[in-house]
């Protein structure tokens, strides 16, 4: 039988991003005690200070910034995984901004496929918060990812992530996996059963938000207007 559990809001901050409940049934990542299920997939400082994940992965598709960094860092009050690095960041850059990041307070750092072995290691030898590496397609050499210095795996595969999850999880039964959920509640559900042990998921914008906001607004300025 499923627990009660009592929820207090505040009476100005009921309007936030709820991560999907099924995210839930994931088994979660525990990193430096924190158990982590659910990690929302954004920069905007201020979706991150209105939502009920467990953790934020700030990555972008730009050169990562220490400035930008410590922006996110300053915002949140759950723990921060930084971009530090992909195909377009030197080797010197990614190793200096993942230092910075853990000197900032993050709890993990991620880079992105092109990232090379090489790079992950260096890393691996410098820093003692985990390293998420992101694959996108089932035939990356996760092995050699793991060797490396690999702390966790995040499957970015579009529709195929439940897929590479799953033939990353026969490999390896007690790696740690973050997936993408996909758009809908049943996708998220595959990665889970698929092995997936936490799930990144990415929120509406703050300009989508707004526009319901607005749109709802309306209406009701509509329904006051004198007959």
């Amino acid at each position: 039988m499923a627990k009660y559990i009592p929820q207090v809001d505040g009476i100005e901050r009921k309007h936030m991003i709820r991560v999907p409940e099924v995210i839930r049934e994931a088994s979660g990542i525990r990193i430096f005690g924190k158990r982590l299920k659910s990690f929302l997939f954004t920069t905007d400082v201020a979706i991150i200070k209105n939502t009920d994940a467990d953790a934020v992965i700030a990555v972008y598709p730009f050169t990562p910034q220490p400035l930008i960094t410590h922006a996110i860092i300053l915002s949140a009050d759950i723990p921060v995984f930084c971009g530090v690095g992909s195909g377009i960041s030197t080797a010197k850059r990614i190793l200096n901004l993942a230092l910075d990041a853990e000197f900032k307070g993050a709890m993990g750092v991620v880079v992105n496929s092109p990232t090379s072995n090489e790079v992950i290691k260096q890393m691996r030898d410098s820093i003692d918060i985990p390293i998420i590496v992101t694959i996108v397609s089932e035939y990356e050499d996760v092995q050699k990812r793991i060797e490396a210095g690999a702390t966790i795996i995040n499957v970015s595969g579009a529709e195929e992530t439940a897929k590479i999850v799953k033939k990353v999880r026969s490999q390896y039964p007690n790696f740690p996996i973050i997936a993408t959920g996909g758009p809908t509640e049943e996708n998220m559900r595959e990665t889970i059963r698929a092995g997936a042990n936490a799930v990144a998921f990415t929120p509406p914008t703050s300009a989508e938000i707004l526009r319901q906001i607005m749109i709802e607004h309306r209406k009701k300025c509509k329904n006051r207007r004198p007959e």
